[in-house]
């Protein structure tokens, strides 16, 4: 019997063992952007986001001349009644349609899609010259939002007041990556020319601030993957924790039998 109770105690701290070093990571897979020999040459410009189609834009013009500019911003009933004030502030949207352009009072069809904010203001802006003097015209994303799942504090979907927003800036967001998260094999989905991509980032790397989805554009989704030991426990930690519980009881029961006998 004192046998069977060894083997039993023997089993078990066998699988608390193969418990604790499945659950230990290195430094190397948990740290970010280790440093090496990369140059760092990430541009902003380079990667601003583009006008997409479902895209709603938040469009304003300004003039010296106020009363030139009212047939170009859409006014609502509150405006329209005489009412101001900040309660009442209104900002016209316009939804890119699926070629690619808005309707815009007076100046009809605007195709937007792959262009820049700033491209887009210029066009606007040059075709306003008709019929204002100096035309200001101010546009921003009133959609921009990215959604980050996974391995994650705080899964979620983030609107977001800026389109200059970079990768590490949405996982902060979302309250960084669980120490189980895979940090070396992050997936991006972006739409591009109306067609999902599939894009992976290396955030144990510096290089991963070259990388062209470090800065993120309206609509992407980040996903973070479990690690290793994160899916080896999804499968085997209950069961590991039911034999443990089992063993455990066992052992109790054999012990208290024995030393009865003596």
């Amino acid at each position: 019997m004192n046998k069977i109770v060894q083997r039993f105690f023997y089993f078990l701290t066998l699988i608390v063992f193969l418990s604790i070093l499945s659950s230990c990571g290195s430094r190397k897979s948990i740290v970010y952007l280790q440093p090496d020999s990369t140059a760092i040459n990430t541009i902003y410009e380079q990667f601003i986001p583009k006008i997409q189609s479902s895209d709603i834009l938040a469009i304003s013009i300004s003039a010296a001349d106020i009363k030139a500019t009212l047939p170009f911003n859409q006014q609502n009933a509150y405006q329209l009644n005489g009412a101001t004030g900040n309660d009442f502030a209104f900002k016209p949207t316009y939804t890119v349609d699926e070629n690619g352009m808005i309707d815009f009072p007076v100046l009809g069809k605007i195709k937007l899609s792959g262009l820049t904010r700033i491209e887009a203001v210029e066009e606007i802006r040059q075709r306003l010259k008709k019929y204002i003097l100096d035309p200001g015209v101010n546009i921003s994303f009133s959609n921009f939002k990215v959604t980050v799942l996974g391995e994650v504090t705080r899964p979620g979907t983030y609107p977001l007041q800026n389109e200059r927003v970079t990768l590490l800036e949405a996982l902060g967001l979302a309250g960084d990556l669980t120490i189980k998260g895979k940090r070396d094999n992050i997936l991006l989905i972006r739409e591009i020319n109306g067609k999902k991509t599939m894009n992976r980032i290396d955030l144990t790397k510096q290089d991963a601030l070259n990388s062209p989805f470090y800065y993120l554009a309206q609509n992407d989704v980040i996903y973070v993957e479990p690690n290793g030991s994160q899916v080896r426990n999804s499968n085997l930690g209950q069961n590991t924790n039911v034999w443990i519980s089992v063993s455990s009881l066992i052992i109790t029961i054999i012990a208290v039998i024995l030393s009865s006998r003596n």
